[in-house]
């Protein structure tokens, strides 16, 4: 590698660590008494505390299960919380749809574990039809006295699919 083509690189690296470091650093008398340094409670959110999975994650769900586009969702005011996902591959994904699975999802900061209510008249709450490739699905828990809020990690669990990491909309 030619010298000036090591200098770049240099020059380049050395510029990224000076621009990655300065967000860090708070402007001195830029404190506020509202002002917190904790993202979780209610500053900017961190660099890794994205909604949505990581690509690895997505790519596990795709490959294993057949299945992308996993939410979670609070609906009805907090009462319900709704987990949908879209089927890629019916037969990898059967065990999402299949009558026999009871699924669960399992808050652990809330330490609860939600289930699919029965609606008189209706049944559960839940799709269970054969599954088509590009449909979406969707199933919803019941979170009586709201213990599950938005913005918790949260795991699905159906027969042997698990989705770990899940946050709630």
């Amino acid at each position: 590698m030619s010298n000036a083509k090591t200098a770049l690189l240099a020059g380049v690296l050395a510029g990224a660590v000076f621009v990655s470091a300065a967000p860090a650093q708070t402007p001195a008398g830029n404190t506020s008494p509202g002002a917190t340094a904790n993202p979780a409670a209610g500053g900017a959110p961190g660099r890794f505390s994205s909604r949505r999975l990581p690509r690895q994650a997505s790519l596990y769900y795709e490959g294993a299960w057949g299945v992308d586009t996993l939410t979670v969702k609070l609906v009805e005011s907090g009462e319900l919380v709704r987990f949908s996902y879209r089927i890629l591959d019916p037969e990898k994904a059967a065990t999402l749809n299949d009558k026999k699975n009871e699924p669960s999802l399992i808050d652990p900061q809330a330490g609860v574990s939600l289930v699919i209510p029965t609606v008189q008249n209706v049944g559960l709450l839940r799709q269970t039809a054969t599954p088509e490739a590009g449909k979406s699905y969707w199933m919803t828990f019941s979170n009586k006295g709201r213990p599950v809020k938005r913005g918790d990690r949260v795991s699905v669990v159906i027969g042997h699919f698990r989705a770990d990491g899940l946050v709630v909309e």
